[in-house]
C-alpha cells in the first residue's frame, strides 16, 4: 500500500508559487537578445464599424515615410522598416532588446465588400490606422420576392 504524504499546516508550506521557481531555473538558460534583429512582424489588430473594417498595426519609432501600403490580387500588403541605432564609436551598446527592428512585412486578405479606392491610413502616436470603408455599390446579399 502507498503512503500518501500531506501537509495540512500551511505554515509549513512552501511560500513560492511553483511558476516562480520555474521561472527562475529558465531565466538564465534562455539566450540573452543583445542585437537588434533583421525583421519583425507588428503586431495587429482588426476591428469592423458600421462604415467599414479599421486595422491598426504597433509601429512605435517608425516614421511615416518609412511605410508603404500597396493593394494587389486582393491583399492589402504593408511594408517598412523600423532602423536601430546607427553602430558608431560612441554609440550605446545594447544589453537587451525587446523591441523589433528591421524591415515588417504583413499582408491581409480583403473580402469584397471593401472599397479599395477609398482606403484611408494615417500613422500617430506609433500606431498605424487604415480605414477600409465597404463598398455601398456592391450587394452581397439580397432578396428576391416570389410573385
Amino acid at each position: 500500500m502507498a503512503t500518501l504524504l500531506y501537509n495540512n499546516r500551511p505554515a509549513l508550506r512552501p511560500s513560492r508559487a511553483f511558476n516562480a521557481v520555474l521561472s527562475d531555473m529558465l531565466r538564465d538558460t534562455l539566450p540573452a537578445v543583445n542585437q537588434p534583429s533583421k525583421s519583425f512582424a507588428p503586431a495587429a489588430d482588426v476591428l469592423e464599424t458600421e462604415a467599414g473594417f479599421e486595422l491598426h498595426l504597433a509601429l512605435p519609432g517608425v516614421a511615416k515615410d518609412a511605410v508603404s501600403i500597396d493593394f494587389q490580387e486582393g491583399q492589402l500588403v504593408i511594408s517598412g522598416e523600423r532602423k536601430a541605432l546607427e553602430a558608431a564609436e560612441n554609440a550605446p551598446k545594447f544589453h537587451r532588446t525587446e523591441t523589433g527592428y528591421g524591415s515588417f512585412t504583413r499582408s491581409f486578405r480583403l473580402p469584397d465588400t471593401v472599397d479599395v479606392t477609398a482606403i484611408n491610413a494615417e500613422l500617430t502616436d506609433g500606431i498605424l490606422r487604415v480605414q477600409l470603408p465597404f463598398d455601398s455599390k456592391k450587394v452581397t446579399k439580397h432578396h428576391i420576392e416570389v410573385r
